[in-house]
């Protein structure tokens, strides 16, 4: 398994030993459960000082199920460019339709040097599978941090069976186009140096097919396996003592009023200002809603160090301000936003919510649309954006939001809070039975099975 960011991360204990303790959020610790008994070797990055300290050291780090983390040191200048420029700066915004194309992006000489710098991190990575992997090893690489390994690994370790797995969308052709030409080629020449790319739907699959036969004359192994979340785990964390005392907290504080919640990072695609705008709306129109309805938006900081993300931290922050002001009372605030690395708490609030809103601009997948359902117990009704990744498969029983549509937005709200409870009983039945269906130790199955050598035929 390879990836940017690993699944546990050091720090220096009392002692000045070093110690693996679990990360926080992310999509890496909940892949761990899914490679419970593979006694798989996870190659990933020195993220921390205690983890490029360990990288040095040759320090190894158990993970649950027999797993085994390696962490590769990278010059900070490297990382920077290929972190912060290029996965999150350029790819992250290409592949759900961010840039706003009037200012965005601009490939200047800094860009390409910083591209220089994406390919070194890719080589770094690549070469430490290559020194590891045993002889015809499966090798699984996550997301467009490491889109370049492919061909890397084809001329280094052709033996191999290797997988690319991107956990967010693809863009389409014209979008692809936004790239240099070269850069565009270089990276879907790549990507066709893995055995298999796999997405999360058919939608996103069927993307890299058309940009690749428009821009690149082949047509690579493509797949679509739906990751799903584990059940199991989140509902033994939302019976646990601390999550129980959070959801008594929460309802306590709800006093009756009902509940629309979201669990989101603060990050641009997940639309969290049309999300509020929406409820300012429905609060506007509807005025016997008012002082009956609370949302609460438990939110992760998110890629501090690009400024973008802390504009629209910002932007977030100040639109909240300005509905409370505008609807609070002197019993009650109309939004309480949260922006902290609090697990159990958003656990807690998944757990009796009674609406969730999910309305991200674009979407690989999005866990929340299916954890929610997974732990809800009050027969919350799911509102869910056309194009979250989660949509292709819960889209019957979900309430179905178009993200750039604020007063739609506002009305799918409030047909959600007015639905009887016997609607929401056959919903909330029903997401929950999809939401649950394919937990990780099966996405892994169908990735791991998905892999072969570059060039050979499908199976």
């Amino acid at each position: 398994m390879v990836s940017n960011r690993g699944p546990a991360t050091f720090v220096e204990g009392a002692d000045g030993k070093l110690e693996a303790r679990h990360a926080a959020g992310g999509l890496a610790p909940s892949l761990v459960h899914a490679l419970a008994g593979s006694k798989a070797l996870w190659i990933a990055t020195a993220m921390s000082d205690g983890d490029r300290r360990a990288a040095r050291e040759g320090v190894p780090a158990a993970l649950a199920g027999g797993t085994q983390l390696r962490l590769v040191e990278i010059a900070r200048e490297t990382l920077d460019a290929a972190y912060r420029v290029i996965a999150n700066g350029t790819l992250w915004f290409l592949y759900h339709g961010l840039f706003d194309r009037s200012r965005q992006p601009v490939f200047d000489a800094a860009w390409h040097e910083a591209w220089e710098g994406y390919r070194a991190f890719n080589s770094a990575l690549a070469d430490e599978v290559a020194r590891e992997a045993d002889e015809g090893a499966t090798v699984v690489v996550n997301d467009y941090h490491l889109a370049l390994v492919g061909m890397i690994l084809a001329r280094l370790r052709p033996d191999l069976k290797t997988v690319h797995f991107h956990h967010t969308p693809f863009c389409d052709p014209e979008e692809l186009r936004v790239l240099p030409t070269a850069i565009a080629r270089e990276l879907l020449t790549s990507l066709s140096g893995f055995g298999a790319c796999g997405f999360h739907t058919e939608r996103w699959a069927d993307q890299l097919r058309r940009c690749a036969r428009r821009l690149h004359g082949t047509t690579p192994e493509v797949f679509a396996a739906p990751l799903g979340t584990d059940a199991r785990s989140l509902r033994e964390i939302a019976a646990s003592p601390d999550c129980l005392a959070r959801r008594s907290e929460l309802l306590d504080s709800l006093d009756g009023r009902a509940l629309i919640f979201r669990s989101d990072r603060v990050e641009l695609s997940k639309n969290l200002l049309r999300g509020f705008l929406a409820y300012e709306e429905l609060l506007a129109t509807q005025p016997t809603w008012r002082g009956r309805v609370r949302f609460v938006a438990r939110t992760y900081p998110s890629r501090e160090d690009v400024p973008e993300y802390v504009a629209y931290r910002h932007e977030v922050e100040m639109l909240v301000d300005r509905v409370n002001e505008r609807f609070a009372t002197s019993d009650h605030v109309p939004i309480e936003l949260y922006i902290a690395d609090d697990f159990e708490a958003s656990v807690a609030a998944l757990s009796c919510y009674d609406v969730l809103l999910v309305n991200p601009i674009r979407d690989g997948m999005n866990l929340v649309a299916k954890e929610g359902p997974a732990v809800n117990d009050r027969d919350g009704v799911v509102a869910l954006s056309r194009e979250a990744g989660a949509f292709a498969e819960l889209g019957r029983d979900v309430l179905a939001v178009e993200p750039f549509d604020v007063s739609g937005t506002a009305s799918v709200l409030l047909q959600a809070l007015a639905m009887s409870g016997e609607e929401r009983a056959r919903r909330a039945r029903a997401i929950r039975d999809v939401a649950v269906s394919r937990p990780p130790a099966r996405w892994f199955e169908e990735v791991v099975s998905a892999a072969r050598r570059p060039g050979s035929p499908g199976e």
